[in-house]
């Protein structure tokens, strides 16, 4: 159901109404009760997506940024130590296998 944008031309009040596309405009101003109010057009029609978003980074939270990249920070720690260690072992396998010669 989309949101329309309402003015009185009597009181100059403008507001936003949810409801329905096969229902009749609104008339009647609920701020003056003057029967001056009309639907403004361009509005209406679009379709606003909130929420949580529809992909994975949509939508999302500043906290959830801020633990994301804290996280793929610790996850590139991880790697960087754990191919030092790989590279530590290697090298000392093939000084052993040199020392065996």
């Amino acid at each position: 159901m989309p949101t329309y944008d309402y003015k009185c031309d009597g009181c100059g009040h403008e507001f936003e109404l949810f409801q329905s596309i096969t229902e009749l405009p609104k008339q009647k101003c609920p701020e003056c009760g003057k029967m001056k109010l009309r639907r403004l057009f361009g509005t209406g029609a679009a379709i606003v997506f909130k929420g949580s978003g529809f992909y994975q980074t949509d939508y999302r939270s500043e906290s959830y940024k801020k633990a994301a990249e804290k996280a793929e920070k610790s996850a590139e720690k991880k790697s960087e130590d754990g191919n030092k260690k790989s590279a530590e072992s290697k090298s000392k396998v093939t000084s052993e296998a040199k020392s065996d010669n």
